[in-house]
């Protein structure tokens, strides 16, 4: 399998902003969850406890969401699935297969006693899939423009769209094509 540096770029350019995305709205679906839990946090404190976690954590946030989109970029198109559900697929693919691992930071992480329990959480997992889930929609819709994908799988409707953007009568009313 050759390696497209040009697309693998792209790729990380759309994770890394995917991942971004994420930590911003990261306030909203804490309210929203009722879970304290944040990335940022979680992966800035395991370097650092000093105020400078913050900037820690997102780089490092940000860094993960890069890889995973050059990765992404280079296997999304071998995915037998619709180009529109390819990035939904992976974000959830990986939120499934890695949250086991909450258990280990649980009772392992450095700062453990400021962070919530993650791992018996129901709504810490739902918080979870929400989070992966808006990634893997960011990611793959900004790689497959700024890769240039087309969207041979999606249906087109411009046989039943007339010109004034009302579409065709006879069509609406036939229901021919």
């Amino acid at each position: 399998m050759a390696i497209d540096r040009a697309r693998t770029a792209r790729g990380a350019l759309a994770g890394a902003v995917a991942a971004g995305v994420w930590a911003a709205q990261q306030p909203l679906d804490m309210k929203v969850f009722g879970v304290r839990y944040d990335d940022t946090e979680l992966l800035g404190k395991a370097v650092t406890r000093r105020p400078a976690w913050r900037a820690v954590g997102l780089a490092m946030h940000v860094a993960n969401g890069a890889v995973f989109g050059a990765v992404y970029a280079n296997v999304a198109r071998r995915v037998p699935l619709p180009s529109w559900m390819r990035g939904p697929a992976a974000g959830l693919g990986e939120h499934v297969t890695s949250w086991p691992l909450v258990i280990v930071t649980d009772r392992v992480h450095p700062a453990r006693d400021e962070l919530p329990t993650l791992g018996t959480s129901a709504a810490a997992f739902a918080q979870a899939t929400w989070r992966h889930l808006l990634f893997g929609t960011i990611l793959g819709e900004l790689e497959r423009r700024l890769n240039d994908e087309p969207d041979d799988d999606l249906p087109s409707y411009e046989h039943v769209v007339s010109t004034n953007g009302h579409g065709n009568i006879e069509h609406a009313i036939t229901g021919a094509a």
